[in-house]
C-alpha cells in the first residue's frame, strides 16, 4: 500500500455498512445519503489498491446533496470528517466572489485544506516522536525548576518529583518559540503570484529565521507547561519537508471538500446584478471540481482526486438552475427527504447526543433532575411537526426552539432548586408551547 493509503488506514477498516452505521449513532434516517457518502469514502480506499496506471484514471464521483433545511446535510458532513481520517474542509459558497470581485477567490479551499492537512499530518507524525520529546520535554522542565548547573543528585531528585507529579502546581519560567503576530491578521497578495496570499504570521516567521528564530518567557504551572513543551519539542524533531510533502500527498489523493450553500450562487436565467456574480463563482469552482493545480505556499497541489460533496436546500432555486457543467461534475444525487413526527420523536431520544440527553445532562450541573415521559415527547415531536407546517419548515432546528421554549423557566430557575426532580409531562408541553403553536401570527416572531 501506498504512503498516501497509510493516511486513511483507519477509514480503510471500514466498510459501506460499517459507515453508515456510525453515522446512523448520530442522524435519524437520510440512508440515501448515508449510502452514498459510505460508497464514496470507501471508494477513495479501493482507488489505493489499483495499479499505478489505472489508479490515476479513476476519478471521484462528487456527490449533489438536496434537501430542505435542518434534514441532516451539514451534520453528515460533520460526522464524515471525523470518520474519514483525511484532510477535510467544509466551506460555504456564499463565502466567495468571483476572480476579479473583492472577496475570497475559490481557489482559497484548497488552500486552506492543505493547512488542515498539514495540522493533521503533523499531529500523526508527533505521536512516533513522543517518547524522545518527552525526555527533551522533561529536560527543559528540569531546567527552570532547579537551573542549568545543578548537581545530577539534585536533578534526580526534582526528576523523581516531577514525574509522581508533586510539582504540577508550582509556576516555572520557560523560553518558548515567539509564534509573532496573533491569529486573525490580514494578508495580502504577493504582486505577479497569485495565490500565494502571505500573512503578517508570515513576514514574522520569515524575519525570525532571518534572525535565528525569536524566543519569549512565558510564566505557567509545571502541568501547563507540559503541552506547550511537548508541541515544540515534536517539532523540532520533526522533518517539516517531510510534514508538507505528505500533507500535499494526503490532500491530492485523500482529500474530501463539503461545499454547503451551492444553491444560494445559483443564478436564474434571468440573471441580473449579483447573480452574475454568482455565475462567476459557479465558473471559478469548475475547474477544481474537474481538476486543476493550483499553487499555495507550500507548492502547487493537483485536485483531480479531490472529493466534492456539495449540498443546498434548493427552496427558490433549482439543481437545473446551476450551470450544466457543474452539474454534470457532480454526477451523484442524493435527495434528503423532510422530517415527519415520527424523524422528530427518533431524535429527540435516539442518537448518542440527543437533544434530551443534552438537556438533562446540562440540569444535572445545577443537581436538578430532568425526567421527560413518554407523552412529553410525543408532545414535543407533534408540537415540532405542527409549527413546521403552518409557520415555516426548518427541521430539526425547531425542536431547539420549541425545547428552549419549554424549559426556560426551569433553566432559569435552576440554580435555586438544586436537588429537585422536574418531571416534564404532555399537559406541562402543552401548557409552555402549545398555546402559542395555536397561534400561527405569534409563532412567526417566537418560535
Amino acid at each position: 500500500m501506498s504512503q498516501t493509503a497509510s493516511v486513511s488506514a483507519d477509514t480503510a477498516a471500514f466498510s459501506p455498512r460499517e459507515i453508515v452505521s456510525e453515522l446512523d449513532r448520530y442522524i435519524v434516517g437520510q440512508n440515501e445519503a448515508k449510502r452514498a457518502v459510505a460508497i464514496a469514502l470507501r471508494n477513495r480506499w479501493r482507488r489505493q489498491q489499483l495499479p499505478e496506471g489505472l489508479r490515476e484514471e479513476v476519478l471521484p464521483k462528487n456527490i449533489l446533496m438536496i434537501g430542505p433545511t435542518g434534514v441532516g446535510k451539514t451534520e453528515i458532513a460533520r460526522r464524515l470528517a471525523r470518520l474519514a481520517q483525511a484532510p477535510f474542509l467544509k466551506v460555504e459558497a456564499t463565502k466567495f466572489t468571483e476572480v476579479g470581485y473583492v472577496g475570497r477567490d475559490v481557489e482559497q479551499i484548497v488552500r486552506d485544506l492543505v493547512e488542515a492537512a498539514i495540522g493533521l499530518t503533523r499531529e500523526r507524525l508527533r505521536k512516533e516522536v513522543a517518547a524522545k520529546a518527552e525526555l527533551r520535554a522533561e529536560e527543559r522542565v528540569l531546567d527552570a525548576l532547579c537551573g542549568d548547573n545543578a548537581s545530577a543528585e539534585t536533578r534526580a531528585k526534582f526528576r523523581k518529583m516531577l514525574r509522581e507529579g508533586t510539582l504540577n502546581d508550582k509556576e516555572i519560567e520557560i523560553q518558548v518559540a515567539d509564534t509573532g503576530a496573533p491569529a486573525g491578521m490580514p494578508t495580502f497578495d504577493i504582486p505577479g503570484m497569485p495565490g500565494s496570499q502571505m500573512g503578517m504570521l508570515n513576514l514574522n516567521d520569515m524575519f525570525g529565521k532571518m534572525m535565528g528564530g525569536r524566543t519569549k518567557t512565558r510564566r505557567m504551572t509545571v502541568a501547563e507547561s507540559h503541552t506547550v513543551l511537548m508541541a515544540e519539542e515534536s517539532d523540532k524533531l520533526l522533518d517539516q519537508e517531510k510534514v508538507v510533502a505528505e500533507a500535499i500527498r494526503a490532500v491530492e489523493q485523500n482529500g474530501i471538500v463539503f461545499l454547503d450553500e451551492i444553491d444560494k450562487i445559483s443564478a436564474r436565467s434571468d440573471a441580473r446584478g449579483a447573480d452574475v456574480s454568482r455565475e462567476g463563482v459557479q465558473r471559478d469552482l469548475l475547474p477544481l471540481i474537474e481538476g486543476t493545480t493550483v499553487s499555495t505556499k507550500h507548492g502547487p497541489v493537483k485536485t483531480d482526486h479531490v472529493l466534492f460533496i456539495a449540498s443546498g436546500a434548493f427552496h427558490v432555486a433549482k439543481p437545473s438552475d446551476l450551470l450544466p457543467e457543474l452539474q454534470g461534475r457532480l454526477p451523484i444525487r442524493v435527495e434528503l427527504k423532510a422530517l415527519s413526527q415520527d424523524d422528530f420523536k427518533r431524535i429527540l431520544t435516539e442518537p448518542e447526543t440527543s437533544l434530551i440527553r443534552q438537556y438533562k445532562a446540562l440540569m444535572k450541573t445545577e443537581e436538578v433532575d430532568l425526567v421527560f415521559t413518554d407523552d412529553s415527547i410525543d408532545e414535543l415531536a407533534r408540537l415540532a411537526a405542527e409549527i413546521n407546517g403552518s409557520v415555516e419548515n426548518i427541521g430539526a432546528r425547531r425542536l431547539h426552539t420549541v425545547l428552549e421554549r419549554l424549559l426556560e423557566e426551569i433553566s432559569f430557575a435552576a440554580s435555586d432548586r438544586a436537588g429537585e426532580t422536574v418531571t416534564i409531562d404532555a399537559a406541562l408541553v402543552r401548557e409552555r408551547v402549545g398555546g402559542l403553536a395555536k397561534n400561527a401570527d405569534l409563532s412567526k416572531f417566537i418560535l
